[in-house]
């Protein structure tokens, strides 16, 4: 059975997106340090816990993994990027 997969822009698509996370996505698609970005799976959680909105987490080989908090429900968003610097710096900025 073949997975639902499409690329829209720099987006690529393999899961739903939470609600709310494509307007950030949009944003981030913008900066020209992006290559790609790659949202991940959905963890569902029992309850509501801890901060709502996109947290940088860590560097990984080719870029950053970020996670989506929505209180309920967490999304792995994974970027690609060309310099690192510029795309920590561009999400402080803009997301704080």
């Amino acid at each position: 059975m073949a997975r639902f997969k499409y690329r829209e822009g720099k987006v690529k698509v393999e899961h739903h997106l939470l609600e709310g996370l494509e307007d950030y996505l949009r944003e981030i698609e913008k900066w020209e340090c992006v290559e790609s970005i790659i949202p991940g799976r959905i963890i569902r959680q029992n309850r509501g816990r801890g901060s709502k909105g996109l947290f940088l987490k860590y560097r990984t080989i080719t870029g950053y993994k970020l996670l989506y908090k929505t209180g309920t429900s967490v999304q792995e968003v994974f970027v690609v990027c060309k310099d690192y610097e510029e795309f920590e710096k561009r999400f402080k900025e803009t997301f704080g």
